[in-house]
């Protein structure tokens, strides 16, 4: 069934008796073309592209819980491209090309909304900054406009520019930045794989890989043995422990990532706002709640959950940016576990199993990321080649001194 105006007033006619499920919820069959360990964002759109853009139909998504339970729908659904590196700023510019003709593609709502992201700077030294990370950007073919103080009282007039300590002396914007509805790109990108063959299996954790002749051939199930000629893991904070079960050991830690929604409020916000003096963000859904988030919680975890000084800091820098949002009340808040990688890249390639291949590492640039990582590792996957805007993401680039470290901030994953 295909979603349009016209099925939407022909259901409406017929009393919606006749919508189809969005997938199917197959049986999982003795063994496939390839596999992929993650019903998340990433898994589900690396299933997509292999079948949509590659022709592997025989391919099955195989989740421990319920899609849409992980990170996909834990995190504050901010898009952008605006990187300074070139291993990184190719790849979020095709991901984001791929955001903008999402709905299109896989025929469902998403809600991508491109209201502009700006990102605030306070002293001269971020300022010039910006205007190196605004430059890369428009080499790299994406856009870019820096904002001075005067532009910003016209676009966020809620904002405290007065702040003595941290003055707000402009920003750089990127105007095609925006937000995307979480759970609409879990659904979408299942429903669109699902209507190319692909098996989605839910409720189905993985508890080994199959090994022969020193190859993954497969994968050990609470629902049974899996076959496949090649399996995928993406997995995000579950990685290691994944990972772990074919014996590799990887520079990644665990850490949760809070994020928290207010009260729906009349439209304030006009896009998305980060804070230049401490590490906060914010935007506003299309219920009107403010959706906003920080740093992550400073300890190793698989929770999902977070701790308490961290809600007071993300709330500290929230009212040090704009003190109006002291009179909003929280609604909810939840935690998602990211998996910090050394330098804060992530990880599209190849292990050294034959038969394995992973991506992984996406630390808190996982959902902006969710189209162009699910392109590039199923290009992976199916020609066994990195993408060319993937190829810095190799997991051996720490042994060859090749790491990116977008925010320079060292081999400490707790800092990116």
């Amino acid at each position: 069934m295909r979603y349009s105006i016209w099925s939407v007033l022909k259901q409406g006619l017929r009393s919606n008796r006749d919508w189809k499920p969005a997938w199917r919820d197959p049986e999982p069959k003795a063994s496939y073309d390839a596999i992929i360990v993650g019903g998340g964002g990433h898994g589900l759109a690396t299933a997509y592209y292999l079948a949509s853009e590659h022709g592997m139909t025989n391919i099955a998504v195989i989740e421990k819980g319920w899609i849409g339970g992980g990170n996909v729908g834990r995190n504050t659904t901010i898009i952008r491209s605006n990187y300074l590196l070139p291993g990184n700023e190719a790849f979020y510019e095709l991901s984001l090309k791929l955001w903008e003709g999402l709905e299109q593609s896989i025929n469902y709502n998403a809600m991508v909304s491109q209201r502009g992201i700006i990102n605030l700077f306070h002293s001269d030294a971020q300022r010039d900054a910006a205007v190196r990370r605004g430059n890369s950007m428009l080499m790299h073919g994406a856009d870019a406009t820096l904002l001075d103080e005067h532009d910003l009282r016209q676009i966020c007039p809620f904002l405290d520019f007065e702040n003595a300590r941290f003055p707000i002396k402009g920003g750089l914007m990127q105007k095609r930045g925006g937000s995307v509805r979480h759970d609409a790109v879990a659904w979408g990108y299942a429903r669109a794989a699902d209507l190319l063959g692909v098996d989605i299996i839910q409720n189905c954790e993985v508890t080994g890989f199959i090994m022969e002749s020193g190859k993954c051939v497969g994968v050990d199930t609470s629902r049974g043995k899996i076959r496949a000629k090649k399996t995928g893991v993406a997995v995000a904070g579950s990685t290691s422990r994944v990972m772990g079960k074919a014996g590799m050991r990887l520079p990644i830690e665990s850490h949760v990532l809070q994020a928290f929604v207010s009260e729906g409020l009349k439209p304030i916000i006009p896009g998305v706002v980060t804070y230049g003096a401490g590490h906060f963000y914010i935007s506003q859904s299309d219920k009107g709640g403010l959706v906003f988030g920080g740093d992550i919680d400073g300890y190793n975890s698989y929770a999902q959950r977070g701790n308490l000084p961290v809600v007071e800091d993300v709330c500290e820098g929230g009212m040090a940016l704009m003190p109006m949002i002291g009179k909003a009340r929280l609604l909810r808040m939840w935690g998602g576990i990211m998996d910090m990688s050394m330098d804060g890249s992530p990880f599209i390639d190849k292990t050294d199993i034959p038969g394995l291949y992973l991506n992984a590492g996406w630390c808190y640039g996982g959902f902006k990321a969710t189209p162009g990582s699910g392109w590039c590792f199923a290009h992976l996957l199916a020609t066994d080649q990195s993408h060319d805007v993937a190829k810095a993401y190799r997991i051996d680039r720490f042994q060859s001194g090749a790491a990116l470290d977008e925010k320079g901030s060292g081999a400490q994953p707790n800092l990116h």
